[in-house]
């Protein structure tokens, strides 16, 4: 007798083989979309798809999507397919970038649906409309709507002063503040500002420079000279703003994690009526000498508990450059983790945001 057979004989029933549930599913696409829009060229987004689902099996034929694998990514495929559909619908194209987007944020279950987070318009200008592309740069955003002081924290990246600067310029031309003002640290990276050539304003002028870049692209550059001229637009080093009282401006301070806490100070009770401010900063990229202490860093410590201030931290999640940029991003936070300046600590998102 086998050993089978005596298992079976002393009444004991050898245990099942799990086997993962696998199941058939089709998925019919309205014939008033079009399949080369939702697949992409040369069928890029449906590869896109299956790298996403290695399990799953998607077949495409005319307007059907035949799957077969577990229910739950079909679930998600499904629901994919409908975020898509309404991206296209909302006259925006689709590519590889908007595909890896959707389907992280359905696996994480966001309460903000991704077509939400993707067809949301900022501001547009020459044919070209500025929107988040990631969940926390909607979140920023939408802080940025709804709260007075805002705080955007993240690494290189993840779009903090432009989409700031974009906030700004659709805000000035729906005419809720009369002016835009634009201001940095002149804090070198590694350099001296009495080494460089020219004028005070030669020397000031690299520090700015990304926030010029930044109008460049969402406001005419022929127009710019004359709002500037017209105090519309200012753009100047934080030393300028000592003394002022900023009424009806939509003020961004950029790298301020090159802001002693003296400057913070200096810049927040700049407030004036009928204005909002927004602060940027990564507090991974101090330039500042040694012994001083930023004044980003502990800015939450001080104003976190506020009404109508608000803090958004982005991460590499939500880094939008090269998909590179991203993998440093994660890299040097391990190396931070694992050395003695730790991780970055990211509070619970304050005021009514």
């Amino acid at each position: 007798m086998s050993d089978h057979d005596e298992t079976k004989a002393d009444g004991v029933i050898p245990p099942a083989v799990s086997r993962p549930v696998v199941a058939s599913h089709t998925v019919t696409i309205s014939p008033d979309i079009s399949m080369v829009t939702l697949l992409g060229p040369h069928d890029e987004l449906l590869r896109t798809m299956e790298r996403a689902f290695p399990g799953l099996t998607i077949h495409v034929r005319g307007n059907e999507f035949h799957l077969e694998g577990k229910p739950a990514d079909m679930a998600l495929v499904e629901d994919l397919l409908d975020e898509l559909i309404t991206i296209i619908d909302a006259g925006q194209p689709l590519n590889r970038d908007a595909v890896e987007r959707s389907i992280g944020m359905l696996r994480g279950k966001t309460r903000e649906r991704p077509a939400d987070v993707l067809t949301m318009n900022i501001v547009s200008s020459r044919g070209r409309t500025i929107r988040p592309k990631t969940l926390g740069q909607k979140r920023y955003v939408d802080a940025i709507d709804k709260n007075t002081v805002i705080f955007g924290i993240g690494p290189a990246g993840t779009g903090k002063t432009y989409l700031a600067v974009a906030k700004a310029v659709a805000a000035l031309q729906a005419k809720q503040v009369h002016r835009i003002i634009l201001t940095r640290p002149a804090v070198e990276a590694g350099e001296r500002l009495g080494f460089l050539p020219g004028t005070l304003n030669d020397k000031i002028d690299p520090y700015l420079r990304p926030l010029y870049d930044a109008l460049h692209d969402m406001v005419d550059p022929d127009s710019i000279p004359r709002l500037m001229a017209a105090g519309t637009i200012e753009v100047a080093p934080l030393a300028y703003m000592r003394g002022r009282t900023l009424n009806d401006a939509f003020i961004i301070l950029d790298e301020a994690q090159n802001t002693s806490a003296e400057q913070m100070k200096m810049f927040l009770t700049r407030l004036g009526f009928g204005s909002k401010m927004v602060v940027t900063g990564d507090v991974t990229q101090v330039d500042l000498p040694g012994g001083t202490q930023s004044g980003l860093r502990i800015v939450h410590d001080i104003i976190g508990n506020v009404d109508d201030v608000s803090f958004a931290y982005l991460d590499s999640a939500d880094v939008v450059r090269h998909r590179l940029v991203s993998a440093i991003v994660e890299a040097y936070g391990e190396y931070d983790a694992r050395t003695e300046r730790g991780p970055i600590r990211r509070s619970a998102q304050r005021g009514p945001s």
